[in-house]
């Protein structure tokens, strides 16, 4: 007979806060950009956030030990190229489709997700993204409305 163990919703940390923000900028810029507007040093991870063989995001993270604060920034739109085979006359193609870390926030480009700040330095900082050209808005946004929240844990 096997057991079954379930993991524990209290298991999970997610007393974090997250920053959802609206830009068109490759993930490199937006790393750069959020970096010169906030004064941080978010830098690329060797490994990329990869859920299945296809799916990647992109991940910059800063621990910064000074505030005991960790910044995780994480793009929320990946491109999975399929292959579509055929049968008859035409050749086999590719087709590109996109994947969201979060399927519920399409809309978002990017999340940075911070944990162990306060209000006014989240707020602070949510002013200094605005003001990179390139970004369309950032705000606040919710992480108990979020389903797939879990994704966010890493």
């Amino acid at each position: 007979m096997w057991t079954t163990h379930k993991i524990s919703e209290d298991f999970y940390d997610d007393n974090f806060q997250l920053i959802a923000i609206h830009s068109g900028l490759e993930d490199f810029a937006m790393g750069y950009a959020v970096n010169l507007a906030c004064g941080l040093q978010l830098s690329r991870r060797k490994n990329d956030l990869q859920f299945d063989q296809d799916l990647t995001f992109s991940v910059f993270d800063w621990d910064d030990e000074l505030s005991d604060t960790f910044w995780t920034l994480m793009s929320n739109k990946c491109a999975v190229e399929e292959t579509i085979t055929s049968i008859g006359l035409f050749q086999d193609r590719t087709s590109s489709r996109a994947d969201y870390l979060i399927k519920e926030r399409k809309e978002v480009d990017y999340f940075l997700k911070v944990d162990g700040v306060d209000g006014p330095t989240l707020v602070q900082k949510i002013k200094a993204i605005n003001t990179i050209p390139k970004v369309v808005t950032a705000y606040p946004l919710e992480t108990q409305t979020l389903k797939s929240k879990r994704n966010l844990i890493f």
